[in-house]
Order: C-alpha cells, then structure tokens, then sequence
C-alpha cells in the first residue's frame, strides 16, 4: 500500500480532500461534507519512530445526508465564538463534540459551543480514553444543565450502534 504522510494514496486526492469553503459531494450526491474551521494542533507521523510533520489546517466536518440528519463533528478542537456560523447554513440535527479536555475543549466549553450551534441532539466524544482526558458525560450534562441548553443528550456505550434521523 503506497502512503502519502500515513494516509492510504488511494483516500486522499481530488475527490476526497477539500478545504474550507468547500464541500465534497459523494454517494451521487447523497452526501454532502463541508469542512469548516477547527483550533488545534495538525500533525503526523510517517511512523512511530518519525517526527511529526504539519499536516495543513485541521477542521471540522459538516455531514449533510439526502432524507437523513445534518451532523457536525467538531473534530478535535478548542471552543471559538465562530462555531455559532455553523448554523448559519444548516439546521445541525446532531453536533459530536469533543469534551475530554487537555487536548481539546472540556465540558465547560463544549456545553458553550452546544449552546451556540443549536443543535437537536449533542453527542460527547473523545474523552474517557486515557487519563489525561478528565472530561466527563456527567459534567457535561450538568454543564449542559446550567445553561438551560435544549439539545437532547444521547451517550452511546462503547460498542453501541445509535440510529440517527434526520429533522
């Protein structure tokens, strides 16, 4: 398999990367992807023995499915106030946010970008893993709590596959 910084040559050309303000259309249109902006650290390694190279600017995704939901992954980043202009052109049905802390935003503040996006279900991810990820489910939702924040929480056991409908 040939690579190209670690990511398969074959899943990374034309087609399937894009940039801010662009949006990738796959599946005949079913799907849509826009990247949009994300504050954190962008590196790869060739290997584990390879220092880590800059590896552009790193995003988020917003996921559109033709009759399905509208999904943002914050990916792997800090809170910032232009996470509110997601909703600008999408009703966001679910918003994966990161809440672990240390490398990305904690509860405090992904409770504050939940409440700036709107969106109709809020999913925690990327904590929990390993010990310098503090973040919670619980502290999240009573951050969610405390700022009277209408999303419904979904926590997904490890393993479990979660149904997700669109608007």
């Amino acid at each position: 398999m040939k690579l190209a910084l670690g990511y398969p040559a074959e899943q990374a050309d034309n087609d399937t990367t894009g940039a801010f303000g662009g949006q990738l259309r796959l599946l005949d249109g079913d799907v849509t992807v826009c990247f949009v902006p994300a504050w954190h650290g962008s590196g790869i390694a060739k290997d584990e023995n390879s220092p880590p190279v800059y590896a552009g600017n790193p995003s988020g995704l917003v996921i559109s499915i033709r009759g399905g939901p509208t999904i943002y992954n914050t990916g792997d980043t800090a809170f910032f106030s232009d996470m509110a202009r997601v909703a600008d052109y999408n009703i966001i049905d679910i918003m994966l946010v990161c809440i672990g802390d240390h490398f990305t935003m904690g509860p405090i503040r992904a409770a504050d970008a939940v409440k700036l996006v709107n969106p109709r279900i809020a999913i925690p991810m990327h904590y929990g893993t390993f010990p310098v990820l503090t973040g919670t489910s619980e502290e999240f939702e009573r951050e969610l709590k405390k700022r009277e924040v209408k999303a419904e929480l979904r926590i997904p056991k490890v393993g479990e596959t979660i149904a997700l409908a669109g608007a």
